[in-house]
């Protein structure tokens, strides 16, 4: 019989390759949302589309009912709660397996930033469970470079001193449906760094250079003044992306990939393997 795997935010941008990576292995694949009409939009009728709400613990006794493991990729500051929701109940199910996205700064050394401090609970919550379980701690995805973009202009918040081994959405995916299937990746914590370290900026560049040629220079925005917008328009997006770019700009990236590589097998695409695989996507989306 088939294992089933509830991914819990499968609609975001790293639930989404996990997802269509453990359908890919031959797992079934259970997605849990709230808005079930946007996750039948993104899979198709080979994945379970059941409701659910972590927030609210009541809600997924029936997405975990039969489950062999659980994927958790959220986001927000009340993330802790859910994983506590998720874990509590999937003890009660019996399921073998958790599998969590952490971060790559989740270190006691920088619980002084909230986000880092909710993470590390949160992590401890699932050691706690007793569940199997493997922890991911990716840093930052090439896909999150859309995120820079507002209409005809491009820009950073912050100087962003630090370079980052960017990592491709689909090896994260990879690597994580693979854990499932490897004994030797059971209670590990795994740091996951792409092929290259990069500069904020000069990734942004060569992103604008493929995809968005009409885009011919990279601002960069004061924190302070980036800030001040957030809380005038009340963009909460904004605002989180203001803390978490600031708490990069302190910390840079850190966690040592290689474990995760040598159990998992190291992400291997690029950056410009990537914006080339996009801007094929792309051509063909036009075409269509």
């Amino acid at each position: 019989m088939e294992k089933t795997i509830l991914v819990v935010g499968a609609t975001g941008l790293l639930g989404e390759p996990v997802a269509r990576r453990l359908k890919e292995n031959g797992l079934r694949v259970r997605v849990m949302s709230r808005d079930t009409n946007k996750a039948r939009k993104m899979f198709d009728e080979s994945f379970e589309v059941v409701v659910g709400d972590v927030m609210d613990k009541n809600s997924l006794g029936k997405p975990l009912e039969g489950c062999f493991g659980v994927h958790i990729n959220l986001t927000g500051y009340e993330e802790r709660i859910g994983v506590e929701n998720i874990s509590s109940v999937a003890s009660q199910k019996g399921l073998e397996r958790i599998t969590y996205t952490s971060g790559t700064n989740t270190f006691e050394e920088n619980a002084w930033f909230p986000l880092t401090r909710m993470k590390l609970a949160a992590e401890t919550v699932i050691y706690e469970s007793g569940i199997p379980h493997t922890i991911f701690c990716p840093t930052w995805a090439m896909e999150s470079l859309t995120r820079f973009i507002r209409g005809n202009s491009a820009s950073v918040i912050g100087k962003q001193p630090n370079p980052f081994h960017w990592m491709a959405a689909d090896d994260y995916g990879r690597m994580v449906s693979g854990s499932y299937l490897l004994k030797e990746a059971s209670n590990k914590k795994f740091f996951i760094h792409g092929p290259e370290s990069i500069l904020t900026h000069e990734a942004l560049r060569r992103y604008c250079s493929v995809l968005h040629p009409e885009i011919k220079k990279i601002s960069t925005m004061p924190h302070w003044l980036a800030n001040i917008i957030a809380t005038i328009i009340r963009n909460k997006e904004m605002k989180f992306a203001c803390d978490v770019l600031g708490f990069f700009e302190k910390v840079g990236e850190a966690g040592d990939p290689t474990e995760a590589n040598s159990i998992l097998g190291a992400p291997e695409i690029t950056l410009d393997e990537w914006l080339k695989q996009r801007k094929a996507k792309s051509g063909e989306s036009s075409a269509g």
